[in-house]
């Protein structure tokens, strides 16, 4: 009798085993992500010190961000393969490794070298959550694996609210940015030391043996199937207040538009991701438990519309400081649920390589709207200074990019379970 396979290559556990080493690898595994969200989400606390080290103007700076989306994309899609391939002794490691080097690369104020290290950091992040769900589908069973995934991404928005409101004290404290980079790349190559260590060995031999190409060929499955395509749209969409609009510009926006102090500014940005820590695993067990899907990337959409168009067109008083940035954080815990969908509209078989092809979408959307819209602010202002028109402006395309995902939504196929046990 065959082995269940994973959501992400190998075998997974049958419903009475705990695999004890792979539940430790994982455990590390959750300091990776919460690294790589911390890593992403730090540069938008230290844009004036970013931009005077570089000696670049707001499209550059955003440019030179949002290179860390290119790399990311891309090797989404390698870091599934690999790990199917090779197992995850040597190539999770490896990630961790990519990250390290790149974020150490960041602490250098020349900004072809600081260029290198953001691409490094793309690169290296694009293995944690591809590795965290196939260290997790070894170490549990079946029946956890939902709540193993929710608890990853819990910890990697903590890593995203990290990098902003423990960040901005650090650098003006303690460290100067270009300390914190190199501190930072320390921490995370001891971490690339732990799970060299603690991940277990697996036999890949037959893997190893077949053609390269053989390892992506699932990948042609899930990018000819439409609803693949759907699937990163919506998710990508529902991703760029948080990415772009959150982790990039929210500081700035607060600070320059709203006239916030920097330490609250840095706080109420970073409660974005804290909204995320709570409506991720929330919105999720609501859609497991109705057994519908669209239903909750709808509620969560609705959330976030609300939330995006009172910070962008009603007074900052109208509000508690910190609700809407909550709220639009919570809300758009819904894009995590096309990468559920995205695997049930696939066969078994390409199940990771589903999750590598809805981070490439989601994350290629970021890498061409960053600097798309860093350029579009700074012919905004004229070359000067951004005020609160800009951002105003700004925050339609996250608008925009809400409604368009909710259209996309409804060409969705259903996916839930109420919907499966009907048919």
């Amino acid at each position: 009798m065959s082995m269940p396979t994973t959501a992400i290559g190998g075998t997974r556990p049958a419903a009475s085993e705990f695999h004890t080493a792979f539940i430790v690898a994982w455990l590390f595994c959750l300091l990776f992500y919460f690294m790589e969200y911390a890593v992403r989400s730090a540069p938008s606390v230290m844009l004036p010190e970013l931009t005077t080290a570089f000696g670049l103007t707001t499209v550059g700076l955003s440019s030179l961000i949002g290179l860390y989306y290119y790399t990311y994309a891309v090797f989404a899609i390698i870091a599934g393969a690999a790990v199917d391939r090779w197992g995850a002794k040597y190539t999770i490691p490896i990630g961790v490794l990519l990250l390290a080097l790149g974020t150490a690369m960041f602490a250098v104020d020349v900004s072809w070298i600081a260029a290198l290290g953001r691409l490094l950091q793309g690169a290296g992040a694009a293995f944690a959550f591809v590795a965290a769900v196939y260290l997790a589908a070894h170490g549990l069973p079946a029946r956890y694996l939902a709540t193993a995934i929710g608890i990853t991404q819990c910890i990697g928005m903590l890593g995203g609210a990290a990098g902003q409101f423990v960040t901005a004290p650090l650098i003006h404290g303690p460290f100067d940015w270009r300390q914190f980079w190199i501190w930072a790349g320390v921490v995370t190559l001891l971490i690339a030391v732990a799970m060299f260590v603690a991940t277990p060995h697996e036999h890949k031999s037959l893997g190893s043996q077949t053609s390269i190409w053989d390892t992506f060929a699932p990948y042609k499955i899930v990018l000819t199937n439409p609803q693949s395509y759907l699937c990163g749209l919506v998710g990508g969409l529902l991703f760029l207040p948080t990415t772009v609009g959150a982790m990039t510009w929210g500081v700035s926006f607060l600070q320059e538009g709203w006239h916030v102090d920097y330490s609250q500014a840095v706080d109420r940005a970073a409660t974005v991701a804290m909204g995320w820590v709570f409506g991720c695993p929330i919105l999720g067990y609501i859609a497991d438990r109705i057994g519908r899907r669209k239903p909750v990337v709808f509620g969560g959409a609705a959330l976030m519309l609300a939330a995006m168009l009172a910070i962008a067109y009603l007074p900052p008083e109208t509000f508690p400081p910190y609700l809407l940035a909550f709220l639009l954080g919570f809300g758009s815990g819904a894009a995590m649920i096309p990468y559920s969908i995205i695997k049930e509209v696939n066969p078994d078989n390409a199940k990771g390589s589903a999750t590598g092809a809805m981070n490439f979408l989601v994350f290629v959307m970021s890498a061409l709207v960053s600097p798309a819209l860093g350029w579009w602010l700074h012919r905004r202002a004229g070359g000067g200074a951004l005020t609160l028109d800009q951002f105003v402006e700004a925050n339609s395309v996250y608008v925009a990019a809400i409604v368009l995902a909710v259209v996309l939504t409804l060409f969705l196929k259903e996916t839930g379970s109420a919907v499966r046990a009907a048919h």
